[in-house]
C-alpha cells in the first residue's frame, strides 16, 4: 500500500498494472513480488498469480551469515535471527512476532516453542548471548518483549525503540546483512580461496530472507508449518536432481 502511495497508483490500476511498477520502484526482488501479489489477492485485488521462485541455486553456504564480526547491535539482531532460522525457517512475519519468553538457552542449544510446535537451535547460542548481552546495555532493548525488536524511531507516530518492525523494514535490514557479509568476505578471503569465496559473494548480493529460509528448509531443516513441509520436500527433490551441480562453498 505504502509503495502503491508513492507512486499515485489506486487500487483499479494496480488491479490493470500489476506489481511491476512497484517491484520496479522498489527494487523488489521476484520472492517479496510473489509475496506482496498473495497479499494484494488476500485484500481483494484481481492480480494474477506469481509463482514463488525455488532458490537458485538450490544449496548455499549460510554460515558466514550466523558469524558475529562486531558488537554493533544492528549487526548482532541479524546475526541472532539468521542463526535461528537455520533451525526454525519461518517466514518474515512469524519472526515480527516472535517474543523472547518463547525463545530459552540451555547449556547446548536454543529451544524455540510457539503453538505449532517446539524447534532446537544447536548453532545459536553464540549469536544469542552476543544480541542478549548488548542488548542488555540499552534500557528500551533491554524491556522489549520482541526478539528482534526496533533500533531506532522510524517514521510512524507510534514506532519507537524496542517497538515491533515492520515485515519491509526486517526484508531492508536482511537484505543489508547479506551485503555487507559479502563486503567482509570478499575483504578477508585467502589468496587460495578467492575464487569460491566471489561466487558465494556474489550469490550474497542477490539473497532476500525468503529465499535464505527456503534454502534452510531444502538443506534440511524442519518445516515450520504445513505449508513448509510442502516446499521442503519439493527442494530436497530439486536439490538431489541437481546433486551433480557445483556448490558454492565459503
Amino acid at each position: 500500500m505504502d509503495a502503491a502511495l508513492e507512486l499515485g497508483i489506486g487500487p483499479d490500476e494496480l488491479a490493470e498494472t500489476g506489481l511491476d511498477p512497484l517491484a520496479a520502484a522498489r527494487g523488489w526482488k521476484p520472492a517479496t513480488v510473489a509475496l506482496y501479489s498473495k497479499v494484494a489477492r488476500y485484500g481483494g485485488l484481481a492480480l494474477s498469480r506469481v509463482a514463488t521462485p525455488e532458490p537458485d541455486p538450490p544449496a548455499l553456504d549460510l554460515r558466514p551469515l550466523t558469524q558475529v564480526r562486531s558488537d554493533d547491535p544492528e549487526h548482532l539482531r541479524t546475526v541472532a535471527w539468521c542463526a535461528l532460522a537455520l533451525a526454525w525457517p519461518a517466514p518474515v512475519g512469524q519472526f515480527r512476532s516472535l517474543r523472547r519468553d518463547q525463545v530459552r538457552a540451555s547449556a547446548r542449544r536454543l529451544l524455540l516453542t510457539t503453538d505449532d510446535g517446539s524447534w532446537a537451535a544447536a548453532g545459536a547460542l553464540t549469536a544469542w548471548h552476543a544480541w542478549e548481552e548488548v542488548r542488555s546495555r540499552f534500557p528500551a532493548l533491554a524491556q522489549s518483549p520482541w526478539v528482534l525488536p526496533a533500533l531506532r524511531r522510524g517514521p510512524g507516530l507510534d514506532s519507537r525503540i524496542g517497538g515491533r518492525l515492520s515485515n519491509q523494514a526486517l526484508q531492508v535490514t536482511f537484505t543489508k546483512h547479506a551485503m555487507r557479509t559479502a563486503q567482509h568476505l570478499r575483504a578477508t578471503a585467502a589468496p587460495s580461496q578467492r575464487e569460491g569465496v566471489e561466487g558465494l559473494a556474489l550469490a550474497y548480493r542477490e539473497l532476500s530472507y525468503d529465499s535464505f529460509r527456503r534454502l534452510s528448509l531444502a538443506a534440511g531443516a524442519p518445516p515450520v508449518s504445513a505449508r513448509g513441509a510442502v516446499r521442503a520436500a519439493r527442494s530436497v527433490i530439486r536439490t538431489a536432481r541437481t546433486a551433480g551441480a557445483p556448490r558454492l562453498a565459503g
